[in-house]
């Protein structure tokens, strides 16, 4: 069966750069931004997305585009025969699975908040009654769970149909929307009285409150985002460069998608920080910020339901376009390793991924007393901490060390792979970075990952969680270094 095609290089450049904007940059960084002094933490951000980010999104699409598969078969396709890289496979597919088991679900609570807002839910609401309003919605396992399918339904559905059809057609119109409604958004957000500390706060870096909070810390949070804000690490990316031809070189191109990532960022600062300062907000106000803070804004807001509605609809159009982008991966994964139509794989993948979504919605009502990762925890943590804290980080070291060792599909090839075509070329001089420098950051991401999480948590907890934490990444290291035998 004929691989399929983008229909055109800006449809590429939005599908990819759809997946990569998600919740990641309209909810995470606009309050790490407000925790870490603002245009300090921006400026390490954009440093380190530089060096570290882009490298690795390179590889992801130069996988794709030299073996046409994703990442359920592209080892097979290029490793040398009797490797074991293809082990590390499960990394992608399991992590794209657990991605959407909690991933859909707080897509559902952006699609629902703009519901509200439209309804006129928060107009003239109180903290108490925001507060108590997003607590409803946790306890409510049927409402939470409608839109959180509403969701799984209209993402395989668009699936369906199809690249060029389906998924390019629709995030050309999403993207663009996406891209509109910020600039709205933003305009409207900075000529709000009072909003000119925001943005001082926003724009000029506050060295002296970098040293308040440490410089380490905003390093490694600087560190931490950018090598997440991308997507890459589970194949997300990598079918996207399985679609693509050899008239681009896939530098510029990842370049070019990283540029766009970035952007909507930073207007999600914009648009959030601002208008903290303008209404007495916190903007280092944590992971509530979206939920409980800003609703508190619009309520207060003349025209705030309006406003609001338009805020979660922006909100719900960036998760969505990650939601489609990582449905297409998991599609992908049957029809390459089964051989399976792309629609028997859709409708298997929908029922799927339905039921394994139940758990998340759950976690927060009828099993709200287990807590796998902690006091206050829920399915959702432990969900995400498997896919964060370990698959990301452990699927990209695995892609670079594939791309640059000798038993593995080696430098050469991966440097003739992204360069092929007009554009931007990959620097063959940074071999010796990419195969030891980016190696090591995501080494020291990984395990601080796992000494945060777990260093309050007891001696004997943090010894056992960290023993591992290293038995993980001593797979991902054997894989790679194991010899190859007949």
């Amino acid at each position: 069966m004929e691989r399929e095609k983008f229909g055109s290089r800006i449809g590429f450049i939005l599908v990819s750069a759809g997946c990569a904007i998600g919740i990641g940059n309209v909810w995470k960084f606009p309050y790490l931004c407000g925790e870490m002094g603002g245009a300090a933490f921006i400026l390490i951000y954009l440093v380190f997305l530089l060096i570290m980010g882009i490298p690795v999104l390179v590889c992801e699409f130069a996988m794709g585009r030299a073996s046409h598969y994703s990442v359920a078969e592209v080892f097979e396709t290029l490793e040398p025969k009797g490797t074991k890289w293809h082990w590390t496979k499960w990394i992608g597919i399991l992590g794209s699975y657990l991605l959407m088991m909690f991933y859909t679900s707080v897509a559902g609570w952006m699609l629902y908040y703009c519901f509200r807002n439209i309804r006129g839910d928060f107009a003239g609401a109180g903290p108490e009654e925001v507060e108590a309003g997003f607590a409803e919605m946790m306890g409510n396992a049927p409402v939470m769970g409608f839109w959180t399918f509403l969701l799984i339904l209209a993402g395989f559905a668009i699936c369906w149909f199809g690249i060029q059809n389906g998924i390019e057609k629709v995030s050309k119109v999403m993207m663009s929307a996406l891209l509109i409604i910020m600039m709205i958004l933003a305009v409207r957000s900075v000529f709000l009285e009072g909003a000119d500390a925001g943005v001082r706060f926003y724009l000029i870096p506050d060295f002296a409150r970098m040293q308040e909070i440490g410089i380490g810390n905003v390093i490694f949070g600087a560190m931490s985002q950018a090598f997440f804000t991308l997507s890459i690490g589970i194949g997300a990316m990598m079918i996207f460069g399985s679609y693509l031809d050899k008239e681009r070189s896939l530098t510029g191109e990842a370049f070019s998608i990283t540029v766009l990532d970035t952007f909507v960022a930073t207007m999600a600062g914009f648009i959030i920080i601002p208008t903290c300062f303008a209404y007495g907000i916190e903007p280092g106000s944590g992971p509530s910020l979206i939920f409980l803070t800003i609703p508190n804004i619009f309520a207060q807001m003349p025209g705030g339901g309006f406003w609001g509605a338009l805020f979660f609809l922006f909100l719900t159009f960036a998760a969505f376009t990650t939601l489609v982008a990582v449905f297409e991966n998991i599609i992908s994964f049957d029809m390459d390793m089964l051989g399976w139509s792309r629609k028997k794989s859709v409708i298997v993948s929908l029922i799927l991924i339905t039921v394994l979504s139940i758990p998340c919605i759950l976690g927060f009502n009828v099993l709200a007393g287990f807590q796998p990762v902690g006091e206050g925890s829920s399915i959702m943590d432990l969900e995400d901490f498997i896919v964060s804290n370990n698959l990301l980080p452990l699927g990209s070291l695995g892609y670079l060390l594939f791309c640059t060792r000798k038993n593995g599909w080696g430098w050469e090839n991966f440097l003739a792979e992204a360069n092929a075509g007009k554009g931007l070329k990959f620097p063959g001089w940074l071999k010796g970075y990419v195969s030891y420098g980016i190696p090591l950051i995501i080494i020291i991401i990984y395990l601080k990952g796992y000494y945060d999480k777990f260093s309050g948590m007891g001696t004997a907890t943090l010894a056992g969680w960290m023993t591992f934490a290293v038995l993980l990444l001593a797979f991902v290291i054997y894989c790679a270094f194991a010899k190859k035998t007949t």
